[in-house]
């Protein structure tokens, strides 16, 4: 059984909330890992954060931050990014289970995160990570890999994804 489930799909298809929904019912395996979401000012997004799943958080992109790296008119705070990454997966020793929400182009711009990333899916621990359509170099090749199932989420195929998702991970995790 492939222990690597990618969840794939449009924005605003559910991934994060499947991810966010995974680390609950999962919650006795001592998940790790991250999720990110919008950060909206007078209805426009100008941002977004990354918040572990231990429940601390920071903005990671914002139209105003001062950093070299951009991905479209969004600055990204690539090293406050890696500092969380370190304190998520510091406690990884414990886990069971990486949740990670999502492999795109800001997270691409972490070595630090791509080099995570390449460990977990080679590790025996099962991953479930949400990753973009579009991308080159990393992104690619994670999503071509031979042990990699993807998963592909929609508004109307989420609620029967969750439970698809939550009966693949149990076996996973109780082989």
């Amino acid at each position: 059984m492939t222990k690597n489930l990618l969840l794939t799909g449009p924005p605003g298809s559910g991934k994060t909330t499947l991810i966010r929904k995974l680390s609950e019912i999962f919650k006795e395996f001592n998940p790790a890992g991250f999720y990110t979401g919008e950060i909206r000012e007078e209805g426009l997004q100008t941002g977004s954060f990354a918040a572990s799943l231990f429940g601390d958080s920071r903005v990671f992109s914002h139209i105003t931050l001062k950093s070299k790296y951009a991905v479209g008119r969004f600055r990204v705070d690539v090293k406050g990014f890696e500092t969380m990454l370190d304190g998520v997966f510091a406690r990884d020793r414990k886990t069971g289970l990486y949740l990670i929400d999502e492999i795109g182009k800001m997270e691409c711009l972490s070595k630090k995160f791509c080099k995570y990333i390449m460990e977990f899916l080679d590790s025996e621990k099962p991953v479930v990570a949400s990753i973009t359509d579009k991308g080159t170099g990393i992104i690619t090749e994670i999503r071509k890999r031979s042990d990699v199932k993807l998963h592909e989420v929609n508004p109307e195929n989420h609620d029967l994804k969750l439970k698809e998702l939550t009966m693949e991970i149990r076996d996973l995790l109780l082989e």
